[in-house]
C-alpha cells in the first residue's frame, strides 16, 4: 500500500516537472518570437526614416517598443524615434519621447545622450529672448545636467559651449527689460535689472554696458557714491572700453562742475572777510 502511494508521488512530481518545462519551452518560445517580430517592426522604421517619413518611422518605432519592452532594442527604439523627429523640427514629439525614456530607461548606458538631444530639441526653438524665456530655461536646465551628470563626455563639451551662448541670451533679456524701464523713466527696476547683468552674467558682453548704466542711472537719482563705486569697478576691470570713457567723462565733468561751485564759494567768502577791513 505504501508502495503504491509512493509510485502515485512520483508520477505526480514527474508529471508536474514535465509540465513546467513544457510551459518554459513555450514561454521562451513565445519570447523569441515577439524579439523576432519586434526586430522586423524595428527595422521597418529604420527603413521610413531612412526614406524621410520620420512621423511614419516614429510610429513604427513605438509599435517595436510596445511589441516587447524588456528587449535592449526598445530603448533603442524610443531614442531613434526621438531623434527622427527632432531632425525634421517635430520637437514637441521628440520631447514626449525623450522624457519617457528618461522616466522608464533612466540607467540605460546612452542616458547622457537622451538628456543631451532634449536639451538641443529646446535650445533650437530659442528665436527670441524677449519670447523664448521656457526654451531658454530648459535648455539651460538639461545642458547642465549634461555636464554634472556625464563629464566625459563629447555631449559635457557641446554642452558648455552652447549653455555660454544661453547665458549670453538671458543676459540680453535682462538688458531688455532694463532698457524697457529706462525708457518708461522707471530708473529703480531698471538699476536693479541692470545690477542682475553685473552679478549673475559678470562673463557676458553686456557686463560693461550694464555697469556704465549703473554710473548713469544712480548719477542721475543723486546717489553719487554709488555711481562713482560702478565707475571705478568699470575702470578696473574695462579701463580700455568706450563705456569707461563715457562713465570717466560723466563723473569728471561732475567733479569739475563741483571743484569749480567750491572754488566760487571760497571766493565769496575771501571778499566778504576782505570786505571787513575796508
Amino acid at each position: 500500500m505504501i508502495l503504491k502511494f509512493n509510485l502515485i508521488y512520483i508520477f505526480i512530481f514527474f508529471f508536474i516537472f514535465s509540465c513546467s518545462k513544457k510551459i518554459e519551452q513555450v514561454s521562451d518560445l513565445k519570447e523569441n518570437n515577439l524579439e523576432q517580430q519586434m526586430i522586423e517592426v524595428y527595422k521597418e522604421g529604420m527603413e521610413e526614416f531612412e526614406k524621410g517619413d520620420v512621423i511614419f518611422a516614429g510610429k513604427k518605432f513605438s509599435e517595436a517598443e510596445l511589441l516587447f519592452p524588456q528587449s535592449v532594442w526598445a530603448p533603442r527604439a524610443v531614442l531613434m524615434s526621438a531623434y527622427g523627429y527632432f531632425s525634421q523640427g517635430y520637437y514637441s514629439y521628440a520631447i514626449n519621447d525623450l522624457e519617457r525614456f528618461i522616466v522608464k530607461y533612466k540607467n540605460h548606458p546612452q542616458i547622457d545622450y537622451a538628456y543631451y538631444l532634449l536639451a538641443l530639441c529646446h535650445y533650437d526653438q530659442i528665436v527670441d529672448e524677449r519670447k523664448d524665456l521656457n526654451e531658454i530655461l530648459q535648455a539651460k536646465k538639461y545642458f547642465e545636467i549634461v555636464i554634472n551628470e556625464h563629464p566625459n563626455t563629447d555631449y559635457a563639451d557641446d554642452s558648455k559651449y552652447k549653455l555660454q551662448f544661453i547665458t549670453e541670451i538671458m543676459a540680453s533679456k535682462e538688458m531688455y527689460l532694463a532698457r524697457y524701464y529706462v525708457d518708461r523713466e522707471k530708473w529703480i527696476p531698471a538699476i536693479k535689472r541692470f545690477q542682475n547683468v553685473v552679478n549673475e552674467y559678470e562673463t557676458t558682453i553686456f557686463v560693461e554696458e550694464a555697469l556704465h548704466r549703473l554710473v548713469e542711472l544712480n548719477y542721475k537719482i543723486g546717489l553719487i557714491e554709488e555711481a562713482e563705486k560702478y565707475a571705478l569697478l568699470l575702470g578696473y576691470n574695462y579701463q580700455s572700453s568706450l563705456w569707461y570713457e563715457a562713465s570717466y567723462s560723466l563723473i569728471s565733468k561732475d567733479y569739475q562742475i563741483k571743484k569749480a561751485s567750491d572754488k566760487k564759494q571760497r571766493e565769496t567768502i575771501l571778499k566778504k572777510f576782505k570786505n571787513l577791513f575796508k
